[in-house]
């Protein structure tokens, strides 16, 4: 099962607010192990300077959830608990905990480098959905889901603000995990495009890019 939120008004909210945070810069950029010479980076971390912004932010994909939740066949399944990826998972999930008043939990990396201690109050068999801000390969949510599926907890859910579209949705739902995001790279770009916000270089190389990696999303 595969989602994506529906909603233009939203989607062109974040891409328009991300724009004037100056959260997106073009060059030549590698991050992580899946992301390599990207023409364009996505700074999500600097909602957390704009509290408004993450508290929209928040309310956007609590909003999302319930839609899906509501439709004739649910495209999101019920759950407990909000598990937020460190670290930038962990601020919207911190945010989104605190709207839906849902309870948060995360890993914590031991000192003593043996694993990971999930930090807050859950007990096996509790349905958890993970929280991200950004899903390239979805390596670090494949992480949390194995740990927390080690301690009990049932993850069927994943949701990030930004889907990079680089096979990371394909690798989840393999593992049997639904994605829900809110905005894609290339809606982003299109949006930056349209409104003249970027040059045609820089929305062409991107889109390069993007059709690169594009045999990834399909599986």
């Amino acid at each position: 099962m595969q989602s994506t939120s529906h909603s233009r008004g939203t989607n062109l909210w974040l891409a328009e607010t991300l724009w004037e945070l100056g959260a997106i810069q073009f060059g030549k950029f590698t991050l992580g192990r899946t992301t390599v010479d990207s023409p364009v980076y996505v700074n999500l971390r600097l909602l957390i300077g704009h509290p408004a912004a993450l508290w929209r932010a928040a309310h956007i994909i609590w909003d999302e959830l319930q839609a899906l939740q509501r439709m004739r066949n649910p495209q999101v399944e019920p759950f407990d608990l909000v598990a937020g990826v460190p670290f930038g998972g962990l601020h919207i999930g911190t945010a989104f905990s605190l709207t839906a008043k849902i309870p948060l939990i995360y890993l914590h990396p031991r000192l003593d480098d043996l694993g990971n201690d999930i930090e807050g109050i859950y007990r096996p068999n509790q349905q958890a959905l993970i929280m991200d801000d950004l899903l390239a390969g979805g390596g670090s949510i494949l992480e949390t889901v194995l740990q927390l599926g080690e301690a009990g907890l049932m993850i069927r859910d994943a949701v990030v603000l930004l889907d990079r579209q680089q096979g990371g949705r394909e690798r989840l739902r393999r593992q049997g995990i639904n994605l829900v995001s809110v905005l894609t790279l290339e809606v982003l770009m299109n949006y930056l495009h349209y409104g003249n916000k970027i040059t045609g270089e820089q929305y062409r190389d991107t889109m390069d890019f993007l059709d690169a990696h594009r045999h990834l999303e399909e599986g």
